[in-house]
């Protein structure tokens, strides 16, 4: 096993370890692991972070459920149009994208430098997103009100984005809860985890009769993360939660320049 791949391995764990201390951000990690690590193409590793981004929202989401955090009625309004999306996207947009998209100069953008390309501008908004974050809240009482129309887009949206990229989303699922739902912090978190394990998981129904799934790997590369989940929320009660996500986001800013510089310096 080549060093890379046992760096892989490791960040499978630390994807897990991520979400469980903050809440989110950890599927940010995965298809760079998956492409820079463990050599997948980009179009595969975006359909394996569904996956695993998805298992490993709904261990989240158990969680949570149990603690009575979660809005089933705004999960289902927001994630129906999401996994719609999300769905098309995979099955139909994402294998109808040319192999060869054009030229900068004498440099040909390929489909492969294209998707890894929006996943890093993806990467800044989060990275933005996660510096910016100041922790406001929702009282716990205030009452759910539902903006259907702005909901619905906003789903579809995410679930656009999600087909491509292979990300939660939850950078933006979270503040549409908050804005469009009025739901409190803690409820919206717990939430959008339940609407991203819906979505991933469809969509990645999507990449099946696409793809040859490495079905071995790819459980154990989710096993490795969900035991990470734990690790984390064991460990954020000792760690501030607010500077941690800061910190992350500097790091997530790092890796999305990162990607960019090497995919056109190839």
């Amino acid at each position: 096993m080549e060093i890379t791949e046992v760096l892989g391995y490791i960040g499978a764990l630390l994807i897990g370890v991520v979400l469980g201390l903050i809440g989110g951000g950890g599927s940010i990690l995965t298809v760079p692991i998956f492409v820079y690590l463990l050599h997948l193409n980009p179009v595969t590793a975006t359909a394996y972070s569904l996956f695993v981004v998805g298992v490993s929202a709904l261990v989240g989401a158990f969680q949570n459920m149990k603690r009575g955090l979660v809005d089933f009625k705004t999960a289902i309004v927001f994630s129906i149009p999401a996994f719609i999306a999300v769905y098309a996207t995979r099955k139909y947009i994402v294998p109808a994208i040319p192999e060869e998209l054009f030229y900068v100069g004498d440099y040909l953008v390929t489909k492969d430098v294209g998707i890894m390309v929006f996943f890093a501008i993806i990467m800044l908004l989060a990275a933005g997103s996660m510096i910016r974050s100041n922790g406001k809240d929702l009282g716990e009482s205030t009452p759910v009100i539902y903006n259907y129309p702005l909901i619905i887009f906003e789903g579809l949206g995410v679930g656009l984005l999600t087909g491509v990229v292979g990300a939660g989303g939850g950078f933006l699922i979270i503040p549409a809860l908050v804005l469009l739902a009025k739901l409190p912090m803690k409820k919206a978190v717990a939430t959008s985890l339940l609407i991203i394990a819906t979505k991933s998981l469809i969509g990645f129904i999507g990449d099946i009769e696409n793809l040859d799934i490495d079905w071995i790997f790819l459980i154990s590369f989710s096993a490795l993360s969900i035991i990470g989940i734990f690790i984390g929320t064991g460990i954020n009660k000792f760690i501030n939660g607010k500077k941690l996500k800061k910190g992350f986001g500097w790091f997530v800013l790092l890796m999305a320049l990162y990607i960019i510089m090497k995919e056109f310096t190839k």
